[in-house]
């Protein structure tokens, strides 16, 4: 035993005095914590050297998954200071020691405790020291040393998934790659055949293979059909040792589908379809389904249905329903028992997304006939046009025919058809309709002005079936006459400054005309013809449907005229040509040196112009002027009763001043005219009678007297020259200038003004003479009884 132990002390000490200083030695031990080197002299000169070995260490090896009934041997520790006297102590530390690892602390002996596992952990490192038991030092320095486990065949290959899932093109060819699977062991792989696998197929073949070293699967047969068999079950084994007997495997499954391609044209089932239609179904009716059969699925499934060919391809259409792949046959145009009882038609289908790789197998579509029977129906009648327009004049006499609707009966047997208008359309009962042959007349007058456009619907029915009708609108435009005259477009506020001076443009005007001339408005302006010409103001038509009112003097006062009437002729270009006349009030106002309107009342005048010398004379001359009136009017109130004419003291001449309007007598046609009280031309003879219209040829509205424009001090100073000149007026008459009573009447004046005895009885007997009307008054005043009563 102890010879033993010596082998290796032996061993390693011929190898240190063998191999001096070498390379390999100093890479081998540069660990050791302690060397010593001895130097010996020789008789030569050289110097001897050699290296004192403390440790005895080496890098143990241990097989895993040791199954002996003894512990495992592992390795020796020892150092040349060791003389077998078991002075020293050996410890170890480090990974599993004392646990894994136990070490006889007298010997150095090591051994594995425990059956190890190299997967769990292939490498354990160590620490090493000696120690002098008495002492308790360390007689060598500690040192690290390495225990590899070896590994053994003990651990199948295993796949990543124990289920793998994949998918090829059918018709794929052979050698298409479909998948691969991966398996891994956890042998060590540089040690052995333990960690080298090969692939191989259990359950598959002959479909498909797989590579022995890669574990690509791959397709194995051609032209393998989806519509033969689409779901493989593919079982791959991974087996290690290079698959050599005694190795271990383990197994997936791979579930492999084919995909498919559009390699299979759509055929019809059957090569004729029948279909029935009444001719009065509406255009878009669906008359039936067709469909082809294609094994494919997804898109390569897809078809589209058209019509190739037929006597019917105008009246049928057909369409692709999109979720269930079938042709729908559909109403084209409207369909006509009479005319055409059976249709033929040629369908074709076809792939919508054809693989150019399998056209060679033959067409991509198919071909079917479809018949479609038309069925005779009761039909409502058929207008001839889908809308009538008549267009009338507005100034169409009632019970005018303005236009024609027709209708007939589609059916073979031509019913009788009435006509009618829906009440509905023409709630005010405006038109009406011959119920027999259609024509369309008025009930009413017709305005454009009012209602332009009248939109009624006619109804036609068979008699024989009332339920059989059918509606057309009909579109009534009335047409515009000129029966509206032109008036003022708004109510112009016009003035006129005091300072204007001639030729001034002081308003423009426009007019509206309710009617519609298809030439479009034109209007005229001009001054009213029997108004002599204006001396105040012009009328200037712009042509351009407005006028201009022009001043023709400088200077307005608004003392002497504070407003002005200008009548206005204003007439349109249609026929036949509608007038009226227009007035414009033109008020005097007070303007800035810019026109700018700053007053336009009197008074305002007075209060603005400032009480200047001449303004006081005037208003001082004003209050003279009137008080002497008033004296005047006194006195000769007082004096009445010398004047000669008086000549009775019952003197009622004021209250026949006051109301003396006693008219022309039977004769008179004429009412009292107030403005007789100021227009002197009213006492003319060539003054027109009211109840008269004159012919002329525009009808003018006079709204005013003609010498409106007249100033009042002008009106005054004609007036008393009059009565100046006349000798007969007495002078209290010379302020009555409103005592014209019109036209003389046949009768003598009644007032005992002009009796030429002041106290003698009057002859009232003529009275009797005048007719039944005066007998009351004949016998009030015929004779003496009755004056004495």
């Amino acid at each position: 035993m102890r010879t033993y132990h010596c082998l290796p002390l032996f061993f390693w000490t011929y190898v240190f005095h063998t191999v001096d200083n070498t390379l390999l030695q100093e890479k081998a031990y540069s660990h050791l914590p302690s060397k010593q080197i001895v130097s010996l002299s020789k008789g030569d000169g050289k110097m001897l050297h050699r290296t004192k070995r403390g440790w005895m260490w080496n890098q143990f090896f241990l097989l895993e998954e040791y199954t002996g009934s003894d512990t495992q041997y592992v390795g020796k520790l020892h150092t040349d200071q060791d003389k077998g006297d078991g002075n020293l102590k050996y410890i170890l530390t480090g990974d599993g020691a004392g646990s894994l690892f136990v070490i006889d602390e007298n010997t150095g002996d090591i051994h594995a405790a425990k059956k190890l596992d190299r997967e769990e952990k292939a490498l354990y490192i160590l620490r090493a020291k000696a120690i002098d038991r008495k002492t308790g030092r360390q007689v060598e320095p500690e040192s690290e040393f390495i225990i590899k486990i070896h590994d053994i065949n003990d651990n199948e290959p295993k796949f990543t998934k124990d289920l793998y899932t994949a998918s090829v093109p059918e018709m794929s060819g052979v050698g298409t790659s479909v998948i691969q699977v991966t398996a891994t062991d956890a042998d060590d792989a540089n040690y052995g055949n333990s960690a080298k696998i090969v692939y191989s197929i259990l359950q598959g073949q002959p479909y498909f293979s797989v590579d022995p070293e890669s574990g690509i699967i791959k397709t194995a047969l051609p032209d393998m059909s989806r519509e033969n068999r689409e779901q493989y079950q593919v079982v791959i084994q991974a087996k290690d040792m290079g698959g050599q007997m005694g190795g271990l495997s383990g197994t997936t499954t791979v579930n492999i589908t084919l995909t498919d391609v559009n390699n299979n044209p759509p055929r019809f089932p059957q090569s004729t379809y029948q279909f029935n239609s009444l001719e009065s179904v509406p255009l878009g009716t669906h008359l039936g389904r067709i469909k082809a059969n294609d094994p494919d699925t997804g898109e390569n499934a897809e078809m589209k249905y058209s019509i190739a060919d037929g006597d019917g391809a105008d009246m049928f259409d057909v369409i692709t329903d999109k979720d269930t792949q079938e042709g729908i046959i559909i109403v084209k145009q409207n369909l006509d028992f009479e005319k055409k009882m059976l249709y033929t038609l040629r369908v074709d289908v076809s792939n919508t997304h054809p693989d150019p790789r399998f056209l060679h197998l033959g067409p991509f579509k198919d071909t079917a006939v479809v018949k479609v029977s038309v069925e005779d129906a009761d039909e409502p009648p058929v207008f001839s046009k889908f809308s009538y327009l008549i267009e009338v004049d507005e100034d169409v006499k009632e019970g005018s025919i303005i236009g024609q609707v027709t209708a007939y009966d589609p059916d073979a047997m031509n019913n009788v058809i009435k006509y009618s208008v829906d009440q509905h359309t023409d709630l005010d009962r405006t038109f009406s309709i011959h119920s027999e042959n259609g024509s369309i007349f008025t009930l009413k007058p017709l305005d454009r002005e009012s209602s332009p456009w009248h939109n009624i619907t006619i109804m036609a029915t068979e008699i024989n079936n009332p339920k059989q009708s059918s509606h057309i609108p009909v579109f009534i435009r009335i047409l515009d006459i000129n029966d509206h005259a032109p008036e003022f477009a708004t109510y112009y506020e016009t003035f006129v400054c005091e300072n204007a001076k001639s030729g001034q443009l002081i308003q423009t005007v426009s007019v509206t005309d309710r009617d519609d001339p298809p030439r479009g408005h034109k209007f005229f302006f001009e001054p009213v013809p029997d108004v002599p010409l204006n001396p105040n103001f012009t009328i200037v038509d712009n042509k351009d449907n407005t006028a201009g009112i022009l001043t023709r003097k400088d200077g307005y006062s608004r003392t002497k005229m504070s407003t002005y009437l200008l009548p206005i002729l204003i007439f349109d270009n249609d026929y036949p040509i509608q007038s009226s006349t227009g007035t414009l009030t033109i008020r005097v106002c007070a303007c800035d040196k810019h026109g700018n309107m700053q007053s336009c009342n009197a008074e305002a005048l007075v209060l603005a112009a400032g009480l200047s010398t001449g303004a006081m004379v005037a208003i001082l001359l004003c209050v003279v002027i009137l008080l002497i009136l008033v004296v005047l009017f006194a006195a000769l109130k007082r004096q009445r009763k010398k004047e000669p004419l008086i000549l009775s003291k019952d003197d009622v001449r004021d209250n026949i001043v006051t109301y003396n309007d006693e008219g022309g007598g039977e004769e008179d046609t004429q009412a009292f005219d107030i403005g007789t009280l100021r227009n002197p031309e009213a006492r003319e003879d060539s003054k027109l009678r009211r109840d008269v219209l004159p012919d002329t040829v525009f009808q003018v509205r006079r709204t005013v007297p003609l010498w409106d424009h007249i100033d009042v001090q002008d009106f005054i100073h004609r007036r008393l020259k009059e009565n100046d000149a006349d000798p007969s007026a007495p002078p209290y008459d010379s302020l009555a200038t409103y005592a014209y009573e019109g036209e003389a009447s046949v009768a003598d004046s009644l007032s005992s003004l002009e009796s030429l005895t002041a106290d003698g009885n009057q002859d009232y007997d003529y009275l009797s003479d005048w007719g039944p009307r005066f007998k009351k008054l004949a016998d009030m005043y015929g004779g003496d009884d009755s004056d004495r009563d």
